[in-house]
């Protein structure tokens, strides 16, 4: 196993590769602001498809992310071309750029959406399956997941806040057409990525411990027995599902407020913006200070992160607590992250990583859905409960980071952990 690396020095070839790859990934993701814009525009005012159809046209377009695991699987067994992660973005990159492309000068129809988009986030799984599993597994073996999980965040926040900011400019001067060249163009970067092999990321990477594989079978009884992986999900199910956070407070915005459509995509952007002070805050914490800790300070801050919302009774005050409820999260967010890379049992990063990419879209949907029922339970009370109700699902978080497998956290970004290192080759010797 790698030594203690308590000051970074020599990760900085790590952190650049990663630091690029991230952004590009997420700017070409099918499910980004860009792609989600351009269809949702393309749908709306050019096939006059219903709110229902809109609805129903990212339920479907969804279905790859909620069987994510499957993907992490394949990506955790399978070698393509004989490059590991490498040989994935060599494939799949270009195939998702050809299912753009596909949208793009295909005549404009709801089947040809459906199915442009179906192929581009199949294929864009395969992807995001290889990059979160090697970051997952450079994490671990280098013991630097708390400072890959904040670059992971910060870069991740850029397209977001970018998209939030722009959303409106993009819809008026970007045709749907040149959207989707400029993913595609995203795409095929990505296949440019594969061609490069730092020595820094991969070097030994795929030859130590926590990269060794085993068959299917036992690939899955080792991911059902290992502890770790079920706090680690479970964690980022509630963190996810804020029955508050989404449409409960746009027709809050709009309707009760009466503030323009614009406010909610500003508060978003201001509101993801506000975490990355607390990533980059993390990124010092985690070589100085354990998991343990970290996990409980940023849960514990973060709990009571939506309240504010219950006391807004205008648009400009929104938009002025979007910043400290944003600040509120960041260190909880990057926690989870660097316990689920923590967590990743041997030769099974992209499987866990995976599944909790899967959980969270899962969780996002079913808060959502659940805040607007609740929303629409009370004319005057609504959305109040909605934040109540947000609330209570993260102290639920509490006991479940008290379920954390205590020698996982112990130690600080960068120290070694010998129980956990015996650990780690005793469950590769047993299979």
């Amino acid at each position: 196993m790698a030594g203690g690396d308590r000051d970074g020095s020599g990760n900085a070839p790590t952190f650049f590769y990663f630091g690029w790859l991230t952004l590009i990934a997420y700017l070409a993701s099918p499910a980004g602001y860009l792609v989600d814009i351009q269809t949702s525009y393309l749908l709306k005012n050019h096939l006059h498809a219903t709110a229902t159809q809109v609805s129903t046209f990212r339920l479907i377009t969804a279905v790859p992310v909620y069987g994510a695991f499957a993907f992490g699987l394949l990506r955790d067994e399978w070698n393509p071309l004989g490059m590991r992660d490498r040989g994935f973005f060599l494939i799949f990159g270009p195939v998702t750029a050809a299912a753009f492309l596909f949208m793009a000068f295909a005549r404009a129809t709801y089947e040809n959406l459906l199915v442009g988009m179906l192929l581009a986030m199949l294929a864009s799984r395969f992807v995001s399956a290889a990059y979160q599993g090697l970051l997952a597994l450079v994490g671990q073996e280098k013991l630097m997941s708390g400072r890959l999980a904040a670059l992971w965040n910060v870069v991740a926040a850029v397209p977001v806040v970018a998209g939030a900011f722009a959303s409106g400019y993009i819809s008026d001067h970007l045709a749907p057409r040149e959207a989707f060249f400029l993913v595609a163009a995203g795409s095929l970067l990505i296949a440019a990525v594969g061609l490069f092999k730092p020595m820094a990321v991969f070097g030994d990477s795929y030859e130590r411990p926590q990269a060794r594989r085993a068959d299917l079978v036992t690939s899955v009884k080792r991911l059902v027995r290992h502890r770790a992986v079920y706090p680690a999900v479970l964690i980022m199910f509630l963190w996810s599902f804020a029955p508050g956070s989404s449409t409960p407070l746009q027709f809050y915005l709009s309707n009760e407020l009466h503030a323009s459509d614009a406010v909610y995509s500003y508060y978003t952007g201001i509101f993801v913006a506000a975490f990355v002070p607390t990533f980059l805050l993390y990124g010092w914490l985690c070589k100085r200070v354990s998991l343990d800790k970290l996990l409980w300070w940023g849960t514990l801050v973060a709990v009571p992160q939506m309240i504010p919302l219950a006391f807004i009774h205008s648009s400009t005050l929104a938009l002025v607590l979007a910043a400290p409820i944003g600040l509120m999260g960041g260190i909880a967010t990057a926690a989870y992250y660097d316990l689920a890379m923590r967590s990743c049992p041997p030769g099974l990063q992209g499987t866990l990583m995976m599944l909790v990419d899967g959980v969270i879209v899962l969780a996002m949907r079913g808060g959502d859905l659940l805040g607007s029922r609740i929303y629409n339970s009370s004319p005057r009370h609504g959305f109040t409960y909605c934040v109540i109700a947000t609330t209570a699902v993260y102290v639920l978080i509490l006991p479940l980071v008290l379920s954390v497998p205590r020698r996982l956290t112990a130690t600080a970004d960068g120290q070694r952990n010998p129980e956990l290192e015996a650990e780690v080759l005793d469950e590769v010797r047993g299979t």
